[in-house]
């Protein structure tokens, strides 16, 4: 996949997208990089440390949240676009859900948009990614925790609905990367469900990203605060390459990325024979 001049070959290796969270409210590390400063001295540690992408974040979407304005979102991240574009050459991820903000950070040097509704909240964004040729993730999403039937399948057709909204506004097919949506309308216990199932969503036929780290679902198993839940996402980053993931998105990018170079040693060396 193409990120404006830089390429992802995906099924050759997982990648690794490190969460830079701008917001003070973010539940794992929120208020930690509010400075620009602070927030562009992160990324590069987290590029040091082995990430393929910085997933920028200008508002938390953790359960409760405070939404901002949109011009609040865009304070917060622009400045910090164009401090990594113009300081690094990683590939940048903006996750928003608004497609102003995301036009004005793709012309500021953003090379993904990342929707946690999946173009469901805001079907403008899909416009602005078919504007730009610009990757996109869709991320399965609802409000409440009730599903009708199978939950999996209930995901899945969320998420092709997403790439019909996609095809329509005119983003091609080969741009798109799914998400399940761990932590966004699941309980714990469906989230581990929906963890034990990855498969069936990368049988979708899409790149397929996991964002599993240090949520609540390992906070509720080894009953730790989410700065102390490492292990637990390493243990989900494993499990996810197994059944197929692409891409991992996460905050300890070190050793997530070890343990993403020695799983991907063991399984893609076997599936290319």
């Amino acid at each position: 996949m193409s990120f404006f001049g830089h390429e992802l070959e995906f099924g050759k290796k997982t990648f690794i997208m490190g969460i830079l969270n701008l917001t003070p409210d973010s539940f794992s590390d929120g208020g930690d990089y509010v400075s620009v400063d602070k927030a562009v001295e992160h990324a590069k540690k987290m590029l040091r440390d082995g990430a393929d992408i910085i997933d920028i974040g200008g508002e938390s979407s953790r359960p409760g949240h405070v939404r901002i304005t949109a011009e609040e979102e865009l304070r917060r991240v622009i400045p910090v676009i164009k401090r990594l574009k113009r300081e690094t050459s990683a590939i940048l991820s903006l996750d928003t859900i608004r497609a102003e903000v995301a036009e004005e950070a793709v012309r500021n040097g953003i090379h993904m948009i990342n929707d946690i509704w999946g173009f469901q909240e805001d079907k403008g964004l899909a416009s602005v990614a078919a504007k730009y040729g610009t990757p996109v993730v869709l991320m399965h999403n609802q409000n409440g925790t009730e599903y009708e039937g199978d939950m999996i399948e209930e995901i899945k057709r969320f998420l092709m609905e997403s790439v019909r909204i996609a095809a329509e506004a005119g983003v091609k097919d080969d741009k798109i990367i799914l998400d399940p949506g761990l932590g966004f309308g699941k309980t714990p216990e469906q989230n581990l469900r929906v963890m034990s199932r990855l498969g069936e969503i990368k049988s979708l036929g899409y790149p397929v990203l996991l964002g599993a780290s240090r949520k609540s679902m390992i906070g509720k198993i080894l009953d730790v605060p989410p700065k102390d839940r490492d292990e637990g996402t390493i243990a989900t980053t494993v499990l996810g390459i197994v059944q197929g993931m692409d891409i991992v998105r996460v905050h300890n990018v070190l050793a997530n990325m070890r343990a993403a170079k020695v799983t991907d040693a063991i399984i893609r060396s076997e599936m290319n024979g």
